[in-house]
């Protein structure tokens, strides 16, 4: 293992979620199991196999090692990733990589592709990602991991499989799709890239930003700035039916015990023990 960039872990319903995020710093994610990771801030060496990235805006601590990236994954003589980012950035990272190839003398090979909110992206045949508007700065993304299951529908449910079998080879649908939102990822956002998205708060796992905590860090200034608050998840406690709540990209004018400190005094109890904090 080359540690060339700190990784915390915790694993929940089956996935492992490895990463770390801080404001202005570096924020990176991948969830292996999914092979999939969102926003590329910086380059754990062990992230490299990984073969997907879903980024959600273009400011450097979410992207700045993207060129690495794609160039370690060619030194390695791995295929070409795909890298999926908000649509209206695409020509210009297209250009940033065009600019980093002729400076290091090696081809910045990738697959890109823009996305929009609502477009969808087909990892497996159980697993769906979906994108989402944020509200940053700039343009931005959220994306849904969704769990997808076919189901047998209602009305074929009592006939034999030698029937069901009949119906598939004349061209009937027997089947309906069922999603349950598996995993959420919001990138930078204000609380109305949350609100405009209702499977954010019905997923399994949420993995979100809280950036700023103290109470006189004026909230108006926060959002305009496409952050959220303390504030802001002590106001939404109830809306939150995740099973686990990632919060992180913690300003770094925060010492960790009191980021520790005040959400155990700020958040009532039923959140907070759903909470885990990126520190």
């Amino acid at each position: 293992m080359i540690d060339n960039a700190p990784i915390l872990t915790h694993q929940h319903a089956g996935l492992t979620i490895e990463g770390y995020s801080r404001a202005a710093v570096q924020t990176y994610w991948r969830v292996p199991e999914l092979k999939i990771g969102f926003d590329l801030g910086a380059q754990p060496w062990d992230f490299m196999g990984t073969p997907t990235w879903l980024v959600t805006h273009t400011h450097l601590d979410h992207m700045a090692a993207l060129p690495v990236y794609v160039a370690r994954r060619r030194m390695m003589r791995m295929e070409p990733p795909t890298i999926y980012l908000p649509a209206e950035a695409l020509d210009d990272v297209r250009r940033l990589l065009l600019i980093m190839q002729r400076l290091d003398r090696g081809r910045m090979v990738c697959q890109l592709h823009g996305l929009k909110p609502g477009d969808e992206i087909e990892l497996t045949r159980e697993h769906v990602v979906t994108a989402f508007a944020t509200a940053h700065t700039i343009p931005s993304l959220g994306y849904i991991v969704w769990d997808r299951r076919f189901k047998l529908k209602e009305e074929y449910q009592g006939l034999t499989g030698e029937q069901i079998r009949d119906l598939r080879l004349g061209g009937t649908p027997v089947t309906r799709e069922v999603r349950r939102p598996l995993l959420a990822y919001t990138g930078d956002t204000s609380p109305a890239g949350l609100d405009n998205c209702p499977a954010a708060y019905e997923a399994k796992i949420l993995i979100t930003e809280l950036s700023f905590i103290r109470a006189n860090h004026r909230r108006e200034k926060i959002h305009k700035f496409g952050h959220m608050h303390l504030d802001d998840f002590v106001e939404r406690a109830d809306r939150f039916q995740n099973e686990l709540i990632i919060c992180a990209h913690f300003s770094t004018r925060y010492h960790p015990n009191e980021v520790r400190r005040l959400l155990e005094t700020r958040l009532p109890a039923s959140l907070r023990q759903r909470m885990r904090l990126w520190l």
